[in-house]
């Protein structure tokens, strides 16, 4: 083995893939070793790691060619725990071709430690943050706008860093293709939500440029910022993929500025908050914040579109006004090639709508979730859509084996999910397409009252 030549021996190494197989192939011999080490291209780190900045100062000088590393401390609970620090992330920077790096409940990580990973690794290219504590903005920001070259950066449940405090990237943006942003926010905490550093006197506070910015996700953020959503969007000529997820005060001048410079727009996913109310001679007025305009202007502007979900928060269900209705649904058939469509909790959407999706040519994927409305009338309309494949329906209550009967005729379907819809059997299921998961049991209803 040892008389082996090393180009030889490199490529036994790469057709192993298994990191188990590796770590035992590396005890073999030192030429293995040593062949082993300079192939490891990513690892990743967790609740096993002991020792941990002594363990990690050796594992990047001996792995000195990662260009992937992910340190994961998610469900770990024991305060006698050693977790990384700022020193032992600096050891990061002998990483030189380090170009990913996932930070996820790492509690003991502070901006310091991650200013010495941006400084040091020049190849930087994508940076997660995931539920760090102690990390907050400052000069790892500004250096990585400034110095970096930084292509997908997420920020998720990091308390410190807020939604102001992005535009310190500057003009990093310009080099971003991919970036999320989500706070930690409860739903309820957000109906009364105002920015106290939001200025209306102040529009040109988005000032920057993001020109590449391919993949857009927002969660649990206020639109009426510094960081204003329909000039962020005015500017991201580029984006293919949206997904705002409980945006505060969105409304539809956020989605007409989306239609006009997003021509390129390819899948969205809009999770809406409850209309907001006012009192009004003793009744309520309800105010939703995107009506059928908004999508009435997207299909228009955005002839490219391909996936559109839309998710309605549970305080939405049973109020007279929500916004959309079936007409929204009829328009993005008509006007875009929709391949795939996602419904939850849309109680507006009923056997009618299903009888709409049936004449569409292109739509292949359909889901239905939280709906009382669609029926088995519904499902013999939806069975005589051209080019369906997957149909997913949770917490569909008023569908049952009857409405199963044309599509286990057709045999369409390449895949069925059934989730918490008691009056459908898994033997009628199971003859309705090539692949079936079924279950009595749905997280869609709690999922949507947590969130």
């Amino acid at each position: 083995m040892e008389d082996l030549p090393e180009v030889l021996l490199a490529e036994i190494v790469q057709r192993i893939t298994r990191t188990s197989d590796l770590n035992s192939l590396s005890l073999v011999s030192k030429s293995l070793c040593e062949v082993e080490a300079n192939q490891r291209a990513a690892i990743r780190l967790g609740c096993s790691l002991f020792s941990a900045t002594e363990t990690l100062s050796s594992l990047c000088s001996r792995f000195s060619n990662l260009s992937k590393m992910e340190i994961n401390y998610t469900g770990e609970t024991l305060s006698f725990f050693s977790y990384i620090d700022d020193s032992g992330l600096s050891c990061l920077a002998n990483c030189k071709k380090l170009m990913s790096l996932t930070l996820n409940s790492v509690p003991s990580i502070t901006s310091r430690g991650l200013l010495s990973v941006a400084i040091g690794c020049n190849s930087l290219s994508a940076l997660h943050l995931i539920d760090c504590k102690k990390i907050s903005s400052g000069e790892w920001l500004e250096y990585l706008g400034w110095n970096g070259s930084l292509e997908e950066l997420v920020v998720r449940n990091c308390n410190r860093i807020r939604q102001p405090d992005l535009l310190k990237f500057g003009p990093g943006w310009m080099k971003l293709w991919k970036f999320e942003f989500e706070s930690k926010v409860e739903i309820d905490d957000m109906l009364g939500f105002n920015d106290p550093l939001y200025d209306v006197h102040n529009p040109s506070a988005c000032d920057f440029l993001c020109d590449n910015l391919k993949d857009l996700r927002l969660v649990h953020i206020q639109a009426r910022s510094e960081l204003r959503l329909c000039l962020l969007l005015e500017k991201c000529k580029a984006l293919e993929k949206l997904c705002l997820k409980y945006v505060v005060s969105l409304t539809d001048n956020d989605m007409i500025a989306l239609s006009h410079s997003c021509n390129n727009l390819k899948s969205i996913s809009l999770w809406l908050m409850p209309p907001q109310y006012v009192a009004d001679d003793n009744d309520f007025l309800y105010i939703p914040s995107v009506t059928d305009h908004s999508l009435q202007v997207l299909a228009l502007g955005c002839p490219m579109l391909q996936s559109v979900e839309l998710t309605f928060h549970e305080g939405t269900f049973y109020l007279p006004d929500i916004g959309l209705t079936l007409e929204c649904v009829r328009i993005l058939i008509q006007s875009c090639q929709i391949l795939v469509l996602v419904l939850n909790g849309a109680d507006f959407f009923d056997d009618e709508g299903m009888m709409v999706l049936s004449s569409s040519p292109f739509l292949e994927t359909l889901e239905l979730a939280v709906n009382d409305q669609v029926t088995d009338a519904g499902m013999h309309s939806i069975a005589r859509t051209p080019c369906l494949r997957s149909l997913t329906l949770r917490l569909c209550s008023q569908v049952t084996d009857a409405g199963l009967t044309e599509l286990v005729h057709s045999q369409k379907l390449d895949s069925l999910t059934i989730e918490g819809c008691a009056c459908i059997s898994p033997q009628v299921a199971q003859g309705a397409a090539r692949s079936v998961h079924y279950s009595l049991e749905s997280a869609s209803r709690s999922r949507l009252s947590r969130i």
